[in-house]
Formats: structure tokens, C-alpha cells, sequence
């Protein structure tokens, strides 16, 4: 076995990883001044919770202190059981996150094979007052919205807010995803977009147009982030 593969098949090295990817976060949320748009975010989004906040995979380390602004409302995310998973999810329950471990297909749906245990504790969760986060992205393909989002907003009937969070300093990860690693002392840019229902619809272009509505505003929330993270333009 490779040593990167044994290091991270250790519960002990995966707690110490998860453990000092919490307090790096915490170090980046507390030194980066936050910029929030709209201003009034928690204010307009408060009367529409439960919600299912999604954003790109490998843009998604900041949003475990999305809850900074409502810190009375409790939400879970989807993590997947990858033994890279379990880092992540050690990381989210530290910044207090709970977690829902699971999956999807290579369609991107959490409703199908081994993540049907995860889609309905997702829904659960969803009805019993608690907002659920989780990547849009189909695996290993980035910026396509898959249709496990879709999904679970039809079948709850809950509000999708597509969110984009980033900061002025970071570094960027030659991988599928390019994932972005945030860096302290900066500018930290949250944009978010909703909200956005879903019908229960058994027309696959109905919930066609929907996947593809999700991906728009989550990638215009995204442009917009960096946009405003990196000085191009002033938040509203």
C-alpha cells in the first residue's frame, strides 16, 4: 500500500488532518474581512428555512461559517464515505457542522444505489427543521450540476439557495475540480442566489430545466464571488 494511502486510512492521522483543517479555516474566516451579498442576507433567507444550500465542489472549504449569520439554525453535510471523506467530515462536526455520509451515482443523484440511505436522511433532516449542504457537481466532473440537488428540493419542497464563497488570497489545486485552498488575511467574498423551487414533477424536462437553472445561478454566483474577492467589483 502507498504511504499517502496508509496515512490517510489512519483514524489517528485522518483526526489529527480533520483537526487542523478545522483551526486552518478558522484562521482564514477570522483574518479575511467578510463581504456578504446581498447585505441582508439572514434577514431575507431566515423566513425560508429549512433550506439546501449547494455550491461547486472544490470551492467548498469556507462554507462550514455560511451558519456565522444564523448561528440559532442547525445544518448538516453531505460528505462522502471516502476515506478523504472522513477528513472533511471530521473538519465540518469540529466547526460545528453536522454531517450526512453518502454519495451519489455517476449522474449525480443521491436517490440511487448506495445513496438512497443518504437522500432520505437528507429529507429527514429537511423536515425536521435543519438545512442540508451538499456539492451540485456530477463526480469527478466539474461544474456540471448533477441531479441529486434537483431531486431532493422536489421531493421536500424546499428553497435551493446556490451559494459561491472564496477569498482574495488562495491557491489553487491542479485537480479534476481545482480545488482552492484559502488563504488568511484578505478579502473573503460570500454571494448567494435564491431562493430557487423546485416542482415534484415526473416530466424529465421539467426537472431538465430545473438542473439547468441550478447550474446557471450557481455559476453566476460563483463568476460573482471572485469577482468581488479579487477588488473587480464592488458588492451591492
Amino acid at each position: 500500500m502507498k504511504l499517502s494511502r496508509r496515512l490517510t486510512h489512519s483514524r489517528a492521522l485522518q483526526v489529527g488532518f480533520g483537526l487542523a483543517a478545522a483551526e486552518w479555516l478558522r484562521l482564514t474566516y477570522l483574518t479575511n474581512r467578510a463581504i456578504v451579498e446581498p447585505p441582508d442576507l439572514y434577514t431575507t433567507v431566515r423566513p425560508h428555512f429549512p433550506i439546501i444550500v449547494t455550491m461547486w465542489h472544490g470551492q467548498h472549504f469556507m462554507t462550514p461559517f455560511i451558519n456565522r449569520g444564523a448561528p440559532d439554525q442547525k445544518t448538516k453535510v453531505l460528505i462522502s464515505r471516502h476515506r478523504d471523506g472522513e477528513i472533511n467530515a471530521i473538519a465540518a462536526e469540529r466547526l460545528g457542522i453536522g454531517t450526512i455520509r453518502g454519495s451519489g451515482d455517476t449522474g449525480g443523484r443521491f436517490d440511487l444505489k448506495g445513496g438512497v440511505g443518504a437522500f432520505k436522511t437528507m429529507l429527514d433532516a429537511l423536515k425536521s427543521g435543519i438545512n442540508v449542504a451538499l456539492t451540485a457537481d456530477v463526480p469527478k466532473i466539474a461544474r456540471v450540476a448533477g441531479m441529486g440537488v434537483t431531486k431532493l428540493a422536489a421531493k421536500s419542497g424546499r428553497p435551493i439557495y446556490p451559494v459561491a464563497m472564496t477569498t482574495s488570497r488562495r491557491y489553487v489545486i491542479d485537480n479534476w475540480d481545482k480545488s482552492v485552498v484559502n488563504l488568511p488575511f484578505g478579502r473573503l467574498a460570500m454571494v448567494a442566489d435564491g431562493p430557487l423551487f423546485v416542482p415534484d414533477s415526473d416530466d424529465p424536462d421539467v426537472m431538465e430545466q430545473s438542473r439547468l437553472e441550478i447550474e446557471r445561478r450557481l455559476n453566476a454566483a460563483t463568476a460573482r464571488a471572485y469577482a468581488i474577492a479579487d477588488g473587480k467589483e464592488e458588492a451591492r
